[in-house]
This record gives C-alpha cells, structure tokens and sequence, in this order.
C-alpha cells in the first residue's frame, strides 16, 4: 500500500471512530481522554503525524464536520461532537453500533420461567431429543429459532381479556339484538357467527343458553340444517325470509381470527333477580354515573360506586342503584364474572360509536405524521411528483423497537420503527436506491430546478448513502431538505438532489411522532429535554404503545442495563429540586425523625426535617382542601401506567405514589414515595394531581429515605419475622426518634444508620441497633410446616427459609436453614379438606372451541385455555392480589399434591404443589397456565373458597392427527412457533377424564384461522415430519 493510500485508510478509520467516541460522552471529552478511549477501541493512538499535522489539535481543527473543539471552564480544549454527528446517528441502519458503551437491547427482557436456584447456582435442563434431517421448508425456520433463542426458555404470559357468559340472561333484550343483527344480514349466516357478531356489536357476549333456544324463536328467526358433513353447523335466517344461501369453503368458526388485545372485557347480559326498587333513575344521576364510567373504559366494580361517587359528587349514591343494577342498563352493560357471587358485578360504558376497540382500528389505519408541516409536505409531494404514498401504521406489537432521533418537544418525539416492515424495509428500498442511483454513467441526472415541496432523492453528504427526502426550500444553488425516513433536515448542493423514481413510492415515511406519557404539562421544559437527549437519542429503546391514536401516546425504556429504565419517569425527576431533598452527611444525627415503614427484610424508611418535608405536607393539606371544594370527576385517573406519579390515600389523607406495576387493566402496585410503602390497589382509588399544585409537587424529591441499622452481625435480607415485628413495635408511631449517620451506600442507595428512640444519640448503648445485637431476636425460629405428602397428621418439620417477602418491603431473594423446633402456633387446614372448582364446561367431541395455547412443549404436550372465559381469569388474579397482598403471613401446612394460592413474581395464582425440597423450596404447578414454578414456602397462602368458583383453566392437551412419538428438538420448535402465545381454534376429537381436573387431558386439532384466505391445521404441518422420518428409515 502507498503511504498516500495509507494516510487515506487512517484518516477514514480517525472518522468513523471519533464519532462513535463522542456520541458515547455527550459532556465532551478532553484531548488526553479522546487518545485513551481510542487506543482503547482501536489498539492505536490517534495518528495525527503521519496524517500531516503537527499535533492533535491541529488534526482536529481539521475536521469541523466531525469534531467541535471548546474550552471548558478550567480553559482545557475539548472535543465534542458536531451537530452532523447527530444527524448521522439518525440514519445509521439498525444493524449498526455507535461506540461502545451504549448497546442497547431490543427486545423487553424476560425472566426465566423459575429456573431451579441451588446455593446461589442457576441450574438449567436439556433434553436429549434424537436429531433428524429436516423438511426443507423448516429449516430456515429452525435456524433462525436457534439463533434467536440459544435457550430454550418459555414466555410468561401475557394476560389476556376474553369474554365471559352467564347463565340467567334476558330473552326480550336478546331477541331484539338478534332481530337487528338478522336485519343487517338479511341474506342469513352461520350460527357458528352469531356469538362473534353479537360479541362486535354490543360488547357482550351472547349467553350459551340464548344459542339453544334459537330453534323455538321462529317469530324472531329460521334456523335451517345444512347438508355439511358437521351436524352441528346451522344457517340463520330472519324470520320472513327463508332463503337458503350457498355454504361457505371454511367450516370453522374464526372468532380468534386475531391476536388478543387488551381491551375491556366483554360483558354478559346475564343479571340475578333484583330486588323491587323505583324503576327509573333520575336524569342527573344517570349522568353523574355515566360521568364516572366514562373514565374507566375497562370497567368498574359496582361496590366501588358508593365510595367513588361520595368522593367526586359529595353525595351519597341512593342504595337501591346497587340493589337494581337494571336501573342503569341503559348507560352500561354489566357483568357477573364471579357466578356465586351477584354483588360482584363489573359495569362498563355503552358506547354508540362502536368502543374502544373500533376507535383502536381508525387509528391504526391514520397516518403516524401528525404535524400539519408534514401533511402539507406530503400533498405537495404528491401533487408535484404525481406519485401517492402510503401512510404509515403502528406495529401491533404492544412493546415495538424504536430508534429515537431527536425531540424538541416530548410532544412530538421523532422516532423510526425498528422490525420487518419498517428499518428492514427501509434498508432494502435504500439498497436498490443505491443500486438504482450509482455513479455510473446510466445513473439518472440530477434535478435542475427542484421545487418545494417535491419528494426527491438525495445523496448524502459524506456518504455512499441515496435516501429519500422532500425539499423544503431552494435558495441559489443550495437546497434545504428534509430526510422523510429519517427524521431531520440538511443544506445540500443542488447536484445531490435526483428526481424520485416511482418505485420507491411504496414504502410509507417511516419518521414519525409520538408523544412521550405523563410528560405533557413538561413538554418543552429545558431540564426534561436535556434529561431525554442523555437517555434517549440515538438510542433503540422499546415503546410501550398506551394510546393508538394519530401521535402515538407511548412509554419509553430502555432495557439495556440490569434493570429496565422508565425514560418517562426520569425525565419527570429532572424536575426535582435537589436543595429540598432530605439532608445526608456522614457523622451527622438528625432529631425529630419519623420512621415510616419497616420492611420484612430489615429495611427501614425515615423521614427527615427537612425544608423539602414541610413544603411537601403544606402542598397535601391545600389539596385535601381542594378535592374537597370540587364537585368533578376530571381527576380520576383513566389510563394508568408504570411510573405514573399521582394520589392515593395513606391513613386517610392524600400521599404522593408512583404506579410501580399493572396486573390488567383495574388492579395495580404503588409505591408511597413519602413513606417508603408498598400497595396493591384498584384504579378507583388514585387521583390525578391537580394542575394547581403539579409544578411544585414535583419539584420535591421523594421524602423516604431508605436506610438499614448499621454495625449489626446479620445482612439485610436474613430478619427473623420476631426481630422485624420488634422494631416495628418499637419506631412505628414515634415521633421522638433520632439516628446517626454511620455511611452512605451511593451504588445501593443506602443510608446506614444508628436509630434511637429518643433523643440521646451521644450513647451508643441506647441505640435500637446495640439492643438487637444483644438480643436472641436473630436466632431463626421455624413457623411453617413442610411435608411431603397428603397426611394431616405428620409432624415432620423442614427448615425454614429465613426470608419473607412483605408488602411494604422491597423484593429480597435467598434462601437459608435454620434449626428444627416445634411451631409457634397451630398451621392452617391442608387443601384437602378444600371442595375444588368444578369442571371445565367442553362442547361435546367434534365441536370447536376458542382457545389460547399459553404453554407448547411439543405435539404430544401442551397447554391450552378456553378463551370464553379467560377475562375471568384476569379479574381472578386481581382478586388474589388484592386480597393476599393486605393480608397478614401466618405460617401454613405445605402438603404435596394440595391446592394453594401461591406469589410467583408479582402475581399470585391457584397452584398444585408437586413436591417439597429440603430447603424451603416448593415445586408447584399453575393451575390455570399449564407452567411449572419454583417458590419460597413462605410465598404460599390457603387458597378460599371465593378463589375455588372458577374452573381451573389450563387444560393439557396433544395434537391429533399425528400418530404418538417421540419428537425431534427441530419439530417441537416448529410447533411452538405455530401455536404457542397464540389464539386459536380446536375441534375436539377425545376428551380423556381423569379423578383429579388436572389430569385430564383432550385430543385436540389445532387450527389457525388468522388468514383470511385459507386455515392452516397444524397436523398438516407436523404430519411432515413424520413423512421425512419414514423417509429416512
């Protein structure tokens, strides 16, 4: 190589390099710094001799469209990166790194189905499953499996809302549905239709009972037998006109025709027999509910109603509402989803334009650019280059990847899709482009008088890049676009501007806007904006979409650390007023301390005076004051999400919380960021922050300090149950402490402290902490029995773990022995003297039925779940978690083969346990998933009889269709691609019973109706290989 072409290879590496270093180091970098984070990276310093300067700066001068050279306030030249740099971040393809230190994940992370933890060691399982040829349309399909998923690690669910029937129902209000529905399909239908068309026009479902009676309502309808091979699918026709219509090809019903979305759960018109009560309500009443269904799209629980509305109208509800809930069945349809009981009724909203779901559709099919700038731009485009382009959808991913470009207000974010369809796209339309508009001689010329407005192509500046644009203005011989697929404008040379051909005409812009959550009333403040360009731009982050209309309203994170980042949520910290935080000096002891929360785990929460904390109660008691003026119902909160901050009562006043975690759409997990305690709630109780008093509340940094007892023997983490309810009994409801300040943990941040009762902090040996040291509170005492097996009468005791998990406390993890002694007090009953729910309702064999597969391990194994009634199931499962996480931990008798409620992660559900391990671990199996988990015992609860109503959910299952066999790690993978996480539809060929509902196992064919075109049975696919197999042998 010639030392010119030398030169030239290091000054392009000097290029690429230097803009990846400084886009990781935003603040700048000094000159020394730059030469060690590049030999760092490239194993060489900078080469600034042999490129013909005579030092550093003197190369970097040189290159004003990559480095910005200043002085900092010590007059020390540094480097920083150019506003090009940014320009170049936003176009970079997404199989690209900038730098080093900011790989971004992007994908949202998922935790490991309960892997088997055995002193402190993960152990994982593989099956040796004999290995065979593949057909060749899977292997690619395989391939790419494997190169995604190197382990094999199943998904937690995703909860899903189905719908739910109930028995009693209305004949009159049904057949006036029906007798509309038949007036729009005058032609008739399939019955098989009916529940889907019902379900989509009045958001209930049609009761089962309602279905049978069909055939007597000849003056409502015909019902007619086709000559169809399935005896079970029937013609409906009105009934005056009787004419037969030709069979459709599909003989299946294709009610999962889509992917489950988390909407409000369609209702049942079923309702008990109400008590006698006035027959109508009055017309403010009715309006001041509707007011309150309203702002609860996904529901509200009737016993709410009474409490919801004194607080919000300052008036009681009249008590014969509740007892007659037909007395507002005009404004919303209710639901009974807890059969044995009737005063627990969900109601939801009429809507006359069609829903939530409806609205969703429109706004799936708008148009992403939003800003009135872009929509003149693109009619003008389209007008000047006689060319339409599509406009552009949001991925039906509730989590897409997105590359943040830039944003000027979090209004407005410019953002690009990440995915098939979009970056990928984007890539292959870039690559003919670059074909289509290379350097040869044939390659087209370039425009001679560009016009504004027009859609152009555009050579990039400093690179091999043709990216499409639209011209926004024209002066001389320069040309000021804007890059469509990339989000920001550029002055180029007018040579590098080229007529667009029409071919790449037919991908839709893919820069677009969203709107950044809970940040609205911050839009352009300077502390947020700067906060977001930090964390965010040029970044790939994932998008939680809370709102699908025209500007996207998301919620961003960024999963690149251990722990997921709620960009949203720091960008609102921005705003603290760091003087008003509580004050932290080591050595120093604080007088007048409140301990708000002691933890299971030994950690403790104080509040300290502090300018901060008497701002903070002066601004709550104004706004108990407020809610108390105001008759309105603007304040509920309607569209919770994670680190919303809002209010929610703490002994009777308003505190400030944090939502932390959603289990559906109506229970949900705060936090007091004041006090430093831990809830599960239903969205009733939360309030927004009034607009008076937002901008000085958030100014305020979180009041709870978190802190442990410094120079003790045992960690946090290892508390005995009696040495937490000690200090409890001691700090709780104690104004007169005080504490010193022994070291602050930044990493964790950690204050460790010496607490005191009174105010004699000069005297250790009063301190809580030397008491406890001197105590017998840490010696480990044993309050659960474990067995392992049926027998009420065994005495055997196992270890026990030393940690508990308790509402107000962080999460803490492992798990210790302990001594064997007698128990404290006398264990709950074991299960078996538990009634269990009854039997899952089957349709008889032959008859399909909706289901959802939540666990696939083979053809031979899996788990499925009847979607009738799954929304049943979410409003379980938030029935659980309210009620276990206020509940109290008493020890409990583990038995194996027994039924429980049990907290896996942040979710409790109806499990069996299968089997006690030796060190407080307890193998149990999800009832209502198909999933098996392990669990501390301490996480385990006597499930109720409230909790025992509903039929267990999960049902497993095999493939039928395919003879029995052992199968292939490469088939099991195509099937789990084919079925798992997705709805579909099974038609029943054997149902096999069994003494226990978890035994029983169907036969099932599996189908997917997603396609409108043809169904895809899964046997068929399966069926293949078995053909190769037989091939092979």
């Amino acid at each position: 190589m010639s030392e010119h072409d030398s030169n030239m290879a290091d000054m392009d590496l000097v290029k690429k390099m230097l803009p990846a270093i400084l886009q990781a180091n935003k603040g700048g970098l000094s000159l020394s710094r730059l030469q060690s984070e590049y030999k760092e990276l490239t194993g060489e310093q900078i080469p600034h001799k042999q490129m013909g300067h005579n030092n550093l700066d003197a190369l970097l001068a040189s290159m004003p469209s990559v480095v910005r050279m200043e002085r900092n306030r010590s007059g020390e030249v540094c480097a920083n990166e150019t506003a090009h740099i940014a320009k170049v971040v936003a176009r970079q393809r997404t199989s690209k790194k900038m730098g080093r230190p900011h790989l971004v994940n992007t994908q949202m992370r998922v935790k490991p189905a309960a892997p088997l933890v055995l002193n402190g060691k993960s152990i994982s399982y593989q099956f040796l499953i004999p290995r065979m040829s593949l057909p060749s349309r899977f292997q690619k399909e395989v391939h790419a499996h494997l190169s995604r998923n190197p382990q094999q690690i199943p998904l937690n669910l995703n909860e899903t809302l189905g719908s739910g029937k109930g028995k009693p129902y209305n004949p009159q209000q049904v057949q006036g549905r029906i007798r509309e529905i038949l007036g729009k399909y005058s032609n008739g239908f399939w019955v098989s239709k009916l529940p889907q068309i019902y379900r989509e026009l009045y958001k209930q479902d049609l009761p089962t009972e309602a279905i049978k009676d069909l055939e007597t309502w000849t003056h409502i309808c015909t019902v007619e037998k086709t000559c169809s091979s399935n005896p079970s699918e029937l013609l409906l026709y009105p009934a005056k006109e009787q004419t037969t219509t030709s069979s459709p090809t599909s003989i299946l019903n294709s009610n999962s025709t889509s992917a489950p979305v988390l909407t409000s759960p369609l209702s049942s018109s079923s309702s008990p027999c109400p008590p006698s009560s006035p027959a109508t309500l009055s017309p403010d009443l009715k309006q001041k509910l509707e007011e309150l269904l309203v702002k609860y799209s996904n529901g509200l629980w009737a016993h709410a109603l009474p409490k919801l509305f004194q607080d919000t109208y300052k008036a009681k509800l009249p008590g014969h509402v509740l007892e007659n809930l037909d007395l507002v069945s005009d404004i919303c349809t209710i639901d009974y989803p807890m059969p044995d009981n009737p005063k627990r009724a969900i109601l939801y909203r009429r809507s006359s334009t069609g829903g939530g779901g409806q609205d969703e559709n429109c706004n799936r099919r708008n148009s992403m650019t939003t800003e009135e700038e872009l929509r003149v731009r693109q009619e003008l485009g389209r007008r000047l280059s006689n060319q339409a382009v599509p406009s552009l959808q949001i991925p039906k991913e509730e989590y897409p990847s997105v590359l943040v470009v830039e944003a000027t207000n979090t209004n407005g974010v410019i953002l690009r899709y990440i995915g098939e369809g979009y970056s990928k796209a984007q890539e292959r339309m870039e690559d003919e482009m670059r074909e289509f508009y290379g350097l040869d001689q044939s390659s087209p010329a370039p425009l001679s008088s560009p016009a504004s407005g027009q859609l152009v192509a555009v050579r990039a500046e400093e690179e091999e890049e043709i990216l499409r644009a639209q011209v926004c203005e024209v002066v001389a011989d320069k040309v000021k676009v804007y890059y469509v697929d990339h989000g920001f404008s550029e002055v180029i040379s007018k040579t590098k501007v080229f007529e667009l051909h029409e071919r790449f005409f037919k991908l839709p812009f893919q820069a677009t806007k969203c709107k950044l959550a809970g940040l609205e009333p911050f839009c352009q403040e300077s502390a947020v904006l700067k906060k977001f360009e930090i964390m965010a731009s040029g970044r790939i982050l994932l998008a939680e979409i809370l709102e699908r209309g025209q500007t996207p309203l998301v919620v961003l994170y960024d999963t690149s650390q251990d722990d997921d980042v709620n960009i949203n949520a720091a960008c609102m910290k921005a705003l603290q007023d760091k003087t008003l935080a509580s004050p932290l000096q080591v050595n120093s002891a604080y007088m007048n301390v409140i301990v708000s929360s002691v933890c299971s785990d030994g950690t403790i929460y104080c509040q300290l005076p502090s300018r901060g904390l008497v701002k903070l109660n002066e601004i709550l008691d104004n706004i108990e004051t407020y809610f108390h003026a105001q008759v309105t119902s603007e304040f509920l909160v309607s569209r919770p999400f994670c680190g919303k901050g809002c209010l929610a009562r703490y002994k009777g006043k308003w505190s400030r919380v944090e939502i932390t975690n959603l289990h559906g759409s109506r229970v949900l997990d705060i936090l007091f960021t004041d006090i430093g305690v831990q809830a599960s709630v239903e969205v009733y109780e939360l309030r927004e922050i009034p607009p008076p008093f937002l901008r000085d509340l958030m100014a305020i940094p979180p009041q709870a300090v978190k802190c442990c007892l410094a120079d003790l023997a045992v960690i946090v983490g290892s508390w005995t149950p009696d040495a937490v309810q000690w200090l409890r009994d001691k700090v709780l409801g104690t104004t007169d402490c005080s504490m010193k300040v022994a070291k602050v943990d930044e990493t964790k941040r950690c204050v460790y402290v010496h607490l005191f009762t009174d105010k004699n902090f000069h005297d250790p040996a009063r301190s809580l902490n030397h008491q406890m040291a001197q105590s017998d509170l840490f010696k480990q005492q044993p309050d659960v029995f474990l067995t392992s097996h049926s027998s009420p009468t065994s005495t055997s005791v196992a270890p026990k773990p030393h940690l508990r998990r308790a509402l107000s406390g962080p999460r803490v993890g492992g798990v210790g022995n302990a001594p064997t002694t007698s128990p404290p007090q006398t264990p709950s009953f074991p299960s078996s003297c538990l009634q269990l729910p009854p039997l899952l309702e089957l349709p008889p064999v032959g008859n399909n039925i909706d289901i959802y597969v939540s666990v696939a391990c083979h053809p031979g194994h899996f788990v499925l779940q009847p979607w009738r009634d799954m929304y049943k199931l979410v409003v379980l499962m938030g029935e659980m978690i309210l009620y276990y996480n206020k509940s109290e931990e008493k020890p409990v008798s583990i038995e194996k083969n027994q039924i429980y409620a049990a907290k896996v992660e942040n979710n409790w559900h109806r499990v069996l346990v299968k089997g006690v391990l030796t060190n407080g671990l307890v193998s149990v199996y999800e009832l209502d998933y198909g999933k098996h988990e392990l669990v501390s015992c301490t996480q385990l609860r006597p499930l109720i009889k409230e909790f025992r109503q509903l039929p267990f959910q999960g049902i497993t299952a095999q493939l039928a269709g395919v003879k029995p066999r052992q199968w292939s790690e490469e088939a099991s993978i195509v099937f789990r691609n084919h079925v798992e996480k997705k709805p579909l539809v099974a038609q029943l060929d054997a149902v096999h019973e069994a003494t226990n509902p978890w035994d029983r196992k169907l036969t099932v064919f599996l189908v997917d109706t997603s396609q409108e075109e043809r169904d895809i049975w899964v046997h068929d696919i399966m069926s293949e290989f078995s053909d190769e197999l037989t091939n092979e042998l």
